[in-house]
């Protein structure tokens, strides 16, 4: 039975608050009674009865685990107020009634509240719902080859759970939980199945194939979007030459300059930063018997016949927002045709090679920065292979290991990778409010406490 801790140190783990906030899921064969484990399983079997027709899981195991729990912060709920028959028509005792009753109400729902709160103080939960998180993980797992000792067979039988659940109808995956099949959806979770050991024709009511089918029908995976197209880059089912320029040169821009990356977005910024890594040293992942069939299986056309200059620009029309200007297709014409020959040669290969060392100083600088979190999971699973790229023995690499289990979280739906796992620490002091004084400033200082936010 899979159970939530909290606040809990562990090896290759830093901290600057004792790990407060803190929540990451363990499995235990041991932990429950056989009527937990089967309230569980009639959980799990409830959401998968009704998935399509509502999507979001409702967190019922963490509720499950939290109301249990005798360190739980408790608070006690009013009792209602009764109102005497011989007053009942008095407006000032109905309007008495009415104000009891709501306080009673409010008590009553701050009650549960209080009873789902951890016991170093914050409200465990989760930040999910897109579906191109997990299979990225996956991927970059399934390359370093710590897969198995990040994910243990449960936690693959609950990915798999995850993804299955959240299949459409017509066999795709959608951006996220609530969206239309796309190329890019699709083609990510049936890579991230085929590497946790999902045959190309099984899967849930024959899932496999009918994901594979909605790909082939829909154009292959060349029409996949560019952090696709990445993606399948490095595990080998796709080819450099099919991804526009992301030059790590970028990096050696003067801080000076209008486009300097310290001006970006911060996500755009630390989503590229890797990615220009990676793309610099154009790394592909080794390749196996596995992504051999996978190249086979996700292409209409034969994979050695692919037009590889011509897919950089192709984009899926289930996945296109926006179509690409005429400036921006010339610009990365231009980049992919005549910058990217000159600086793979001497003497400008010296100004790449650089390029691609400033990229990983300040890939070091956002994981000591952030102890390792990053700003986000699509970073987070970036700078982890990136760092593995630089050197796999390196202690960079087995700190970002160590993280990993912060992002994953377990509902009735499966098990999903979270946005970003901060940390919520409540610095609500029971002491430094008086509730015998004024028991509605009591209830209400325990809402709209001010939380500290660290990650």
């Amino acid at each position: 039975m899979w159970k939530l801790k909290i606040a809990e140190d562990g090896p290759w783990l830093r901290s600057v608050n004792n790990h407060v906030g803190r929540q990451h899921w363990e499995f235990d064969p041991d932990a429950g009674t056989p009527e937990e484990r089967a309230e569980v399983e009639r959980l799990r079997q409830e959401f998968k009865q009704n998935r399509l027709r509502v999507k979001q899981s409702s967190d019922l195991l963490m509720r499950m685990q939290l109301r249990k729990q005798e360190n739980s912060i408790r608070c006690r709920a009013g009792n209602d107020i009764p109102v005497r028959e011989e007053d009942a028509a008095s407006d000032t005792i109905k309007e008495e009634a009415q104000a009891a009753a709501v306080t009673t109400t409010l008590r009553r729902a701050i009650s549960y509240l209080c009873s789902i709160q951890a016991h170093d103080g914050h409200w465990p939960a989760e930040i999910a719902g897109p579906l191109f998180f997990l299979p990225p993980l996956v991927i970059a797992l399934h390359i370093t080859g710590a897969m198995n000792n990040v994910l243990s067979a449960e936690h693959q039988k609950e990915i798999k759970r995850y993804m299955y659940n959240h299949q459409n109808e017509d066999g795709g995956w959608g951006l996220h939980i609530e969206g239309n099949s796309t190329v890019f959806g699709s083609t990510l979770n049936y890579i991230g199945l085929r590497l946790l050991g999902e045959g190309p024709d099984e899967g849930e009511e024959n899932a496999m194939a009918r994901c594979r089918k909605w790909i082939l029908d829909h154009g292959g995976a060349v029409g996949i979007p560019s952090w696709g197209k990445f993606w399948l880059t490095v595990l080998g089912a796709y080819e450099w030459d099919g991804c526009n320029p992301m030059p790590p040169e970028f990096w050696l821009v003067p801080s000076i300059s209008p486009i300097h990356p310290g001006k970006m977005l911060c996500y755009c910024r630390l989503v590229y930063m890797p990615m220009s890594y990676l793309y610099g040293k154009r790394f592909v992942a080794p390749i196996t018997e596995l992504v051999k069939s996978l190249r086979q299986e996700l292409y209409v056309e034969p994979y050695k016949d692919i037009n590889w200059n011509k897919a950089r620009n192709i984009c899926a029309k289930e996945d296109l927002f926006f179509p690409h200007p005429l400036i921006q297709d010339m610009l990365w014409a231009f980049l992919h045709h005549f910058a990217e020959p000159i600086f793979n040669r001497w003497p400008f290969s010296i100004m790449r090679q650089k390029a691609i060392n400033t990229a990983m100083d300040h890939i070091h600088y956002e994981d000591e920065n952030s102890r390792y979190f990053t700003i986000g999971c699509v970073e987070k699973v970036l700078c982890l292979i990136a760092c593995w790229v630089e050197d796999p023995n390196s202690d960079a690499y087995k700190l970002h290991l160590a993280r990993v289990p912060d992002y994953l979280w377990v509902a009735e739906d499966g098990m999903k990778m979270q946005v970003l796992p901060i940390k919520r620490m409540s610095l609500l002091d029971e002491e430094e409010v008086d509730e015998g004084c004024c028991p509605s400033l009591g209830l209400h200082a325990q809402i709209t406490h001010v939380l500290a936010f660290e990650r």
